[in-house]
């Protein structure tokens, strides 16, 4: 059923394990101490070392964040910044090995935390690091971008790409911080904020109707590259008690948490065709429209739901169409090797209406008729 929160002001969402801890915008999760506080960033190094007392930081950011964000926060601290080249081209097993040999090399021991201080690229990798080096360090994810503040820097997914796929090689690992501010969108590129809305608008879909219609009521301003502070925070607590919530309940993906899945099969297919060339959020809001065709195609999904998601996405100027050059046959052979499917297999993540995930038996996810598939990316050419 729909969360109910009446929409991102109530940034608790339901009564429950992913409830706030406390004051408003902060969040306890698996162990996780989630913070959302526009200005937070003033306070990093203080938090950071406030969570781990008596531990040595290590800072890695890439190589855009780290003059904007990173470097300050390493000075505070009184620590090195290991920076990486932007982009998910870094998001590979030979990356996480140049940085792992980097804390080897400063012979690190297990009193290190990584502070992983960026965008899904930067936590996903440092992430894999900490929880890889010498068998498991802490992480604190300090998030600069919308896709990693509402959703790749929460719940402890980590990993890398290889040829074969996207985050196919990774661990869980609970960041022991997450420090949110939203002023940080101020400086994130246009085409990325755009993009971020897309995990933005699946949080509606999944679990929150009233957060969808909120998003479509602003979302001219949600794009204003000085968006006001308080829409801001707004929009940022909204997702992420969504996100907190559904992984509250099931840490290891083993059911509910697979609806966070939505658009994601096709859409890590469009990404993985693009070279990484189109975004991650981009390849989200056209694997969304598509998903949502074939759960039409299928009937599990009220007749025009994929309509409502496609004209939101192309408001907001998120792509809606799979490009003519990526054929079917392709991504269906992407889709099987996901990490999602099971026996070479590809399971989708369904929603029933605005607000509802189909529940398919306890499993969040559904086997379908690759005929079916086939229809809907050609309905979504």
């Amino acid at each position: 059923m729909g969360m109910g929160t009446g929409g991102p002001a109530g940034a608790g969402g339901p009564a429950g394990a992913g409830e706030p801890a406390g004051a408003a915008g902060e969040f306890a999760l698996h162990g996780a101490r989630i913070i959302v506080r526009a200005g937070a960033l003033a306070d990093a190094a203080a938090l950071v070392r406030d969570c781990a007392p008596g531990c040595r930081p290590i800072v890695i950011a890439d190589a855009n964040v780290a003059p904007l964000h990173a470097a300050p926060i390493a000075a505070a601290l009184g620590t090195d910044l290991l920076t990486f080249p932007a982009g998910e081209a870094s998001k590979v097993r030979a990356r996480w090995a140049a940085l792992t040999d980097e804390l080897l090399a400063r012979q690190l021991g297990r009193d290190t935390v990584v502070v992983a201080v960026g965008g899904g690229v930067c936590g996903d990798l440092a992430g894999f690091v900490a929880a890889t080096y010498l068998r498991g360090v802490p992480v604190m994810q300090i998030p600069t971008s919308l896709v990693a503040m509402i959703d790749a820097a929460i719940g402890g997914k980590t990993g890398v790409d290889t040829p074969h796929g996207k985050n196919l090689v990774g661990a869980f690992h609970q960041p022991a911080l997450v420090l949110i501010d939203p002023l940080a969108l101020r400086t994130l590129p246009a085409d990325h904020r755009r993009a971020g809305m897309a995990e933005v608008i699946k949080h509606g879909v999944i679990a929150d109707e009233p957060y969808f219609h909120w998003i479509a009521a602003h979302g001219a301003a949600l794009l204003s590259p000085i968006v006001a502070d308080e829409v801001a925070q707004r929009l940022v607590l909204g997702s992420v008690a969504v996100k907190v919530h559904i992984v509250a309940g099931d840490e290891r993906e083993g059911g509910r948490r697979r609806i966070l899945n939505f658009g994601h099969t096709i859409g890590h297919a469009v990404e993985h065709l693009s070279n990484y060339d189109v975004l991650h959020g981009d390849a989200v809001a056209i694997g969304m429209v598509a998903e949502a065709r074939l759960g039409e195609l299928a009937g599990w999904t009220l007749p025009g739901l994929a309509d409502e998601i496609r004209d939101l996405c192309a408001t907001l100027g998120l792509p809606v169409r799979i490009p003519s050059a990526f054929d079917a046959e392709t991504i269906l052979s992407l889709t099987r090797g996901d990490k999602k499917a099971r026996a070479g297999v590809a399971e989708y993540a369904l929603p029933l209406r605005l607000g509802e995930m189909n529940v398919g038996e306890g499993r969040y996810a559904l086997r379908m008729d690759e005929g079916l598939v086939r229809a809907a990316i050609e309905a979504t050419r």
